[in-house]
């Protein structure tokens, strides 16, 4: 696909569902306590996720917790959307914006959705708190709970349905 293939078909990614069956996986749903804070991005597969993680319970979405945005440089070539999600991003983490919210805003962002995170998780009183979101977005909030003193004790990588488990030091 082209570029614009590209930007229209991430555009639908960003919007859609998880897929027709998809459940969340044993070793996730043991890791949420039953008297968990869940919380989400405001895109339709973390919501779903969070309800699976949830069981019913109330999920509080924000679109603060939405991934960070891969828009593709408007260049000649046609590619897989694999690729063109690695130049996006690459190239998105350079400056180039496209239009689309910049590196350094998310970032900023992140900073602010790290601070959410730890006055939730301050005023949870003792419950876990658990985040629905997205890969480079989580990725982005790792630096901003380290500086405010949370250690990653579990990290299940980066593939759907993996998680990362944060405690305070």
């Amino acid at each position: 696909m082209g570029w614009r293939d590209y930007k229209a078909w991430w555009d639908k990614y960003e919007l859609s569902s998880l897929k027709e069956g998809q459940k969340c996986p044993d070793a996730l749903l043991n890791a949420v306590n039953d008297d968990a804070i869940i919380l989400s991005s405001a895109r339709p597969r973390a919501i779903q996720t969070a309800g699976h993680l949830g069981r019913g319970r109330e999920v509080k979405h924000d679109a603060m917790f939405n991934e960070a945005p891969l828009p593709p440089p408007r260049m000649v070539g046609r590619m897989r959307p694999k690729n063109w999600n690695k130049i996006a991003r690459l190239l998105w983490m350079m400056g180039h914006a496209g239009g689309e919210e910049h590196v350094r805003d998310a970032k900023r962002r992140a900073a602010k959705a790290a601070e959410l995170l730890v006055k939730t998780a301050e005023h949870s009183g003792g419950r876990d708190v658990v985040l629905a979101a997205h890969g480079w977005f989580n990725r982005m909030l790792r630096p901003q709970l380290k500086r405010r003193g949370w250690a990653n004790v579990h990290d299940g990588g980066d593939k759907y349905w993996s998680f990362r488990v944060y405690e305070k030091k």
